[in-house]
């Protein structure tokens, strides 16, 4: 009923809007066309005239959603020159005709055939014509005009973007904007109220509203949690016509989601927790993880960890993926010292928000127990860092160096043993007591070669020596003035013969002393850096009078004690020429030009070399003739034996007593053996005077020796005879004595076959060590020969 009587009013509503309408076209069509034919009658029956048209108008309406059986009339075309005669044709062309708009010809009626929708096609533009029936002439001008389809309230209002989504922080005050809801109405706005679009929530009003004019979505209440509920679902509805009863309305589901802020603290599940961690445990080695939570989401959830009691000997850091507390170890722990450890672990948020501080303290705490247990460790050195000690270097082997300690950290407190690393010392210069840990010099010290030694020092458990733990002990070797000073290098200087007084020549880079007696020309000149300069005493040298000067250097060090040595400081006299040296001496220049200063330097200490050997070689010659002389002396008769007396061999000691030739000048009677041959008794050597030229003593030496001189004879004979037996049975063997020698050979190898007379009585003047040996020689009687 409503429908048709809306369609009914518009339709009576066009209807009348075309009839007066057309009551005014025509009335301007009659004006147009008596105007027309006045024109015609002036201007004479020959004159050609437009016809202007016979209607005027502007549009014509037609109703939307017109639900009728037959078509619909739109509106009517007339032309003032129809005089009802049927003569005249009309046509109408463009948009919808023939098929939507349908004209009668004779009466220009127009008519839609088909029900028009405004939101899909909002008008129609069209063109009219009358034309001769006869002719088909056109009898005006075309003329277009525009067929508008009246809107009536047929569609709702949508929200083409919905569903929506929109956000609102927790704690928000009242009235705080969420977001804005936006529907669309297709009907016309500029006629009447069917677009006037107004809004409501439906569903959730408790908890939020909605603008009724701009849709905007805004908090009803502060104490949204999301905690509680972290989101909502609103129905928004949207009416048309204002709201006014028989609007159309649409809806759109809205869902709000809370955002999170920072209004929880951190919380620990317990109040305390209980881990437990070995005592070897090293450095860095986690105890355990607690952990804190927090109501909040992202980074309000961020925490970081402290520790307020118990920090000494742990730290605590956050795992940033988990949030867990780590409670790691910060330096070792002991069993021995403290058993249980408590430590207070506090967690707090890293962002707060100051809107939300006088909620409360965002921090919390708990209490983390941690029990240490016993294990067996290894000895501890005192002090655990190492040992530095300092020996002078000139202690003797088996000095006390110094001691090391250690000890066993458990309450068993076992013996501890000590040693030393031998990759540590492996030319073995110190040694160690295994169980007091004294450290001993094992061999001589020499800082200049080694001025530190670094050893490493293992103690163990005297019943476990898996129990190990070392030590470096770094051992300083005191220095002890025991090197004297010496000159760098060799030193050479050159002076021009022009001098003057002080003028310096050479700087010596070493703490010295001049000689006591320098050169009267040349004097040092200290310097404050611990160096000297030698001046010139006086001017006018004469390389000619005197070319090179020797200038001992004495240098000294400050001891104690005391040491110094000697060197040479050569200044050559040299030619110059305005301070330019221009030449030496001729042997000078040509030696510098032969031969470069280490070739001078190499060649002095070759010449140096051969000096030390040839004054070793002597020494070492003369020590061997002195041992050499001291055995004749001493031994010599020992290796007389008696030969006739064939005893029980080498080992027979007591076949005869040599004790009576232990005495270099008295030989007492030698005893009797009845198994060997006959033997006098040695006589005494008497010293006696030269008288003519022949001793007395001599002679009698002579006569008292010769059955002994003719044994030794009898002996050489058969040593010469028997070839295996080596020349030296009895005394030296003499093999070469040169051929300068004005004594010949005295060797008993050439005895037998020398035919010499010479008289070695003259032996005897050569001191006591030639006389036996004069008495051995000396020329025999006939008759002793013989016998």
């Amino acid at each position: 009923m409503s429908r048709f009587w809306k369609t009914g009013a518009w339709t009576f509503f066009a209807t009348l809007t075309l009839t007066l309408f057309t009551l005014a076209w025509c009335e301007a069509s009659r004006t147009n066309s008596t105007t027309s034919q006045r024109s015609k009658q002036d201007q004479g029956p020959s004159s050609i005239e437009r016809v202007k048209r016979g209607w005027v108008w502007n549009q014509f309406f037609v109703v939307e959603e017109y639900t009728g059986t037959e078509p619909l009339y739109v509106g009517k075309i007339h032309t003032d020159s129809d005089e009802g005669e049927g003569n005249i044709k009309y046509t109408i062309s463009g948009e919808g005709a023939g098929t939507i708009f349908i004209i009668d010809e004779l009466t220009g009626d127009i008519h839609a055939t088909e029900r028009l929708d405004r939101e899909e096609k909002a008008f129609y533009t069209l063109r009219a014509q009358a034309r001769d029936r006869q002719s088909n002439d056109p009898l005006e001008p075309e003329s277009e005009f525009v067929i508008k389809v009246q809107d009536i309230n047929d569609s709702e209002p949508k929200f083409l973007e919905g569903p929506y989504i929109g956000s609102v922080a927790e704690l928000s005050p009242i009235g705080t904007s969420v977001m804005k809801v936006s529907a669309s109405d297709a009907d016309d706005p500029t006629y009447g109220s069917s677009a006037r679009v107004i809004y409501g929530v439906l569903d959730g009003e408790r908890f939020f509203t909605v603008d009724r004019h701009t849709g905007i979505i805004m908090t009803a209440v502060a104490d949204l949690d999301r905690e509680t509920q972290d989101r909502y679902e609103l129905v928004v509805k949207a009416t048309d016509m204002a709201g006014q009863m028989g609007g159309l309305s649409g809806s759109t589901t809205v869902t709000i989601v809370i955002t999170d802020v920072n209004d929880n603290p951190p919380r620990f599940q317990q109040k305390m927790y209980q881990f437990s961690v070995s005592e070897a445990a090293a450095v860095g080695t986690p105890v355990g993880r607690v952990i804190a939570t927090d109501s909040d989401m992202g980074e309000n959830t961020d925490m970081s960890y402290l520790i307020k009691e118990g920090g000494e000997l742990f730290k605590v850091t956050t795992d940033v993926e988990s949030q867990e507390a780590v409670v790691a170890i910060k330096k070792p722990l002991n069993y021995e010292s403290k058993r249980t450890h408590n430590v207070v672990v506090e967690a707090v948020n890293k962002h707060l928000d100051p809107r939300f501080a006088d909620l409360g303290s965002f921090r919390d705490q708990t209490i983390v127990r941690v029990s240490v247990s016993d294990v067996d460790e290894p000895p501890i050195f005192q002090p655990e860092d190492g040992t530095i000690i300092e020996v002078q270097e000139d202690a003797k082997p088996g000095a006390l160096v110094g001691i090391v300690s250690a000890r066993d950290p458990d309450s068993t407190n076992k013996p501890v043993r000590f040693s030393i690393d031998r990759t540590t010392d492996q030319e073995m210069i110190f040694h160690i007591d295994p169980d007091s840990g004294a450290i001993t010099l094992g061999k001589v010290l020499d800082r200049e070669t080694a001025g530190w030694h670094n050893i490493t020092v293992k103690a163990v458990e005297a019943d476990n020596h898996s129990m190990a733990s070392h030590s470096a002990v770094s051992i300083r070797i005191l220095d002890v003035n025991d090197n004297p000073p010496e000159l760098a290098r060799p030193y050479e200087a050159s002076i021009c013969e022009d001098a003057k007084p002080g003028q310096c020549c050479v700087i010596l880079c070493l703490t010295f002393l001049p000689d006591p007696q320098p050169p009267d020309n040349l004097y040092p000149s200290p310097h404050p850096d611990n160096t000297a300069g030698i001046r010139t005493q006086r001017s006018g040298f004469n390389r000619h009078e005197q070319n090179v000067y020797l200038l001992p250097i004495l240098v000294v060090d400050n001891g104690p004690p005391s040491l110094s040595s000697t060197s040479t400081l050569t200044i050559h006299v040299c030619g110059c020429d305005t301070g330019t040296i221009q030449s030496c001496n001729a042997t000078a220049y040509v030696m510098s030009a032969a031969l470069s200063p280490g070739a001078l330097i190499a060649l002095l200490v070759c010449m140096l070399i051969l000096i030390v050997l040839v004054l070793l070689i002597l020494t070492l010659k003369r020590h061997r003739k002195g041992q050499r002389m001291t055995e004749d002396e001493e031994d010599m008769r020992d290796n007389v034996i008696k030969y006739n007396d064939e005893g029980g061999g080498e080992q027979d000691t007591q076949a005869y007593d040599i004790s009576a030739l232990r005495n270099l000048y008295d030989f007492p009677e030698a005893k009797s053996c009845d198994s060997g041959p006959d033997i006098h008794s040695l006589p005494q050597w008497v010293p006696a005077s030269r008288v003519g030229g022949v001793s007395e003593g001599a002679t009698a030496a002579s006569a008292d020796f010769s059955l002994f001189k003719g044994y030794i004879r009898k002996k050489v004979e058969q040593a010469d005879a028997d070839l295996t037996v080596p020349p030296y049975d009895s005394f030296q063997t003499y093999a070469f004595e040169g051929t300068s020698s004005p004594a010949l050979s005295l060797s008993s190898i050439h005895t037998l076959s020398t035919t010499s007379e010479q008289d070695f009585s003259y032996l005897s003047n050569w001191g006591p060590r030639f006389r036996q040996l004069a008495g051995y020689y000396a020329p025999g009687k006939p008759e002793e020969e013989g016998s």
